[in-house]
């Protein structure tokens, strides 16, 4: 069957369903997280190739859904955003909510950011909005201001002309599908899996499916849009956005996206640092770090990513599925404890803790050495209260950990030079981490792992990092307030303030080195 829709060439021939009934359909989501991110059942460990073609895969069955029905209501879309789909409507023009925050309102959990597709130009947008501008050159949106927030519009006029993919996949279209059902259709595929690809009338209050998303949320799977080995080919960042994606949601990789995650790993080094960077943050600053270090390490990608850190868990004979953990992975996931996807921190901090723990691995330290380094970090230097502070924690270390001595009995002068040799230990490891040479050699007794020299730390991370650290030696610093209470300043630490990422750094380090439910007896600290 042959068919011409907006100029699509009539010799490209697309199947096309045709239901005696297009109706709203009632779905049960289920977002209970999988016990294992990966299904083993799904997951072959060797490298394939996917040889699929479009065709092969099953014709998405299109679905138009109630939001009420999904649990949807737009007072869970935030006010800047709603002022924008307003203010597009209002000019009369077609506007929906599109991609990840489509599919967390769904899941009932807060999205990162909400994304606005529409029918109008970006430059009606522009007329539209007072405070808007156009970027990006190859793929440009809008960034309309709405007091101190940005929100992203696109539009679909856009998205049709970057379309130059093959469009014979399958058409799954119903008998009393028009224009608009096909540009929201092909908007689709251009996204990177099917989770992503629901499209939200607030208006209508209805929720478009067009490849099947519904139906990996309620598997809790994440699947690409076309075949995984072509979409990662595409683009290898959305090999990284797969885990980070599982990750968070702890969703399963479906087996095809699997496979090619697996055997096309190593092609994330293809990106540009400043994109890497921005990847490692979006998995490790928004409350996932944990889990996405477990997913990049069972791939195969810590290696290419982070050498130094998978070179720790080989040595350690931490397994590609080893549900155990250590001293990096409770670090992490004492820092996810903290932080959250609308609540990350400043890259600044978990930098900072791969340092610090690299550290202990290459000299482990006293707990009470540890303890009072993070106190001399969060009080901005103030050696003799850390010291007074450390030496009234009553609470057992975690003796699992061999980054962790047996504690010894140390008189101060010995307690203050150790915590000041850490603080240059810490700081050497930083410099290891920015060494080129030094990550190339990491993995290197190991020949069978991929090459990596990777560094994609800029200076001035590298040298924002060091600023945290350097007061332990210097003494108190004339103007710094340390922190006070518990309470942390979401606002600040994602911007990187100096005392909210000090703060937070030595809660982390607390937590991990003095575990809560070792024992009944409690930390007593001066105010």
């Amino acid at each position: 069957m042959a068919v011409a829709i907006l100029g699509l060439s009539s010799r490209l021939h697309i199947p096309i369903r045709l239901p005696p009934v297009f109706s709203l359909r009632k779905v049960r989501i289920s977002c209970a997280a999988a016990l294992e991110t990966v299904d083993d059942s799904e997951f072959l460990v060797k490298h394939s190739t996917d040889n699929r073609t479009p065709g092969d895969r099953k014709v998405p069955e299109w679905k138009k859904l109630s939001s009420k029905e999904l649990g949807l209501r737009t007072s869970m879309i935030a006010r800047s955003t709603r002022v924008v789909l307003n203010g597009l409507r209002k000019n009369g023009y077609e506007v929906y909510l599109v991609g990840g925050c489509v599919r967390d309102l769904i899941l009932k959990r807060v999205p990162k950011d909400f994304d606005v597709i529409t029918s109008a130009e970006l430059k009606e947008v522009m007329r539209a909005f007072p405070r808007c501008e156009i970027i990006g050159r190859r793929f440009p949106i809008c960034h309309v201001r709405v007091g101190d927030t940005i929100v992203e519009v696109s539009s679909f006029s856009t998205c049709q002309r970057k379309c130059n993919r093959d469009l014979s996949y399958p058409f799954g279209g119903h008998i009393d599908c028009d224009e608009k059902d096909y540009v929201r259709w092909r908007d689709c595929l251009q996204r990177d899996f099917t989770i992503n690809g629901l499209i939200f009338d607030p208006f209508a209050r209805v929720v478009y499916d067009y490849m099947g998303g519904l139906e990996d949320i309620k598997n809790a799977k994440v699947r690409t849009m076309i075949p995984a080995s072509t979409s990662f080919q595409d683009d290898c960042a959305r090999i990284l956005r797969a885990i980070r994606i599982a990750a968070r949601l702890g969703f399963r990789l479906a087996r095809e996206t699997a496979q090619s995650v697996k055997s096309l790993s190593i092609s994330v080094l293809r990106l540009d640092k400043a994109r890497l960077l921005m990847e490692m943050n979006y998995m490790l600053a928004y409350g996932s770090a944990e889990a996405s270090l477990r997913l990049l390490w069972k791939f195969g990608l810590l290696e290419a990513l982070l050498p130094i850190q998978a070179a720790y868990l080989v040595h350690g004979g931490f397994r590609r599925r080893d549900k155990r953990s250590n001293m990096l992975l409770a670090l992490f996931s004492n820092l996810d404890k903290l932080v959250a996807p609308d609540k990350p921190c400043h890259s600044s901090l978990w930098v900072s803790i791969l340092a610090f723990h690299k550290a202990l691995v290459d000299r482990p330290r006293d707990p009470l050495v540890v303890a009072t380094f993070g106190l001399v970090v969060h009080t901005g230097g103030d050696m003799s209260e850390a010291v007074g502070i450390a030496r009234r924690i009553s609470r057992p270390h975690d003796h699992s950990f061999p980054e962790l001595l047996v504690p010894q009995d140390l008189d101060s002068t010995s307690l203050i030079q150790e915590v000041a040799d850490l603080e240059t230990s810490v700081k050497g490891a930083l410099s290891k981490m920015t060494d080129e040479y030094v990550v190339s050699k990491a993995m290197a007794p190991y020949p069978r792992a991929p090459y990596s020299d990777l560094v994609f730390i800029p200076l001035g991370l590298q040298l924002r990092v060091c600023r945290i650290f350097e007061c332990v030696r210097r003494g108190r610093e004339k103007d710094f307030m340390p922190k006070q209470g518990s309470r942390i300043d979401y606002d600040m630490l994602a911007m990187g303030s100096l005392p909210e990422v000090r703060h937070t750094f030595a809660r982390v380090i607390f937590d991990t080195v003095y575990p809560l439910g070792s024992s009944q007896d409690q930390t007593t600290t001066s105010s």
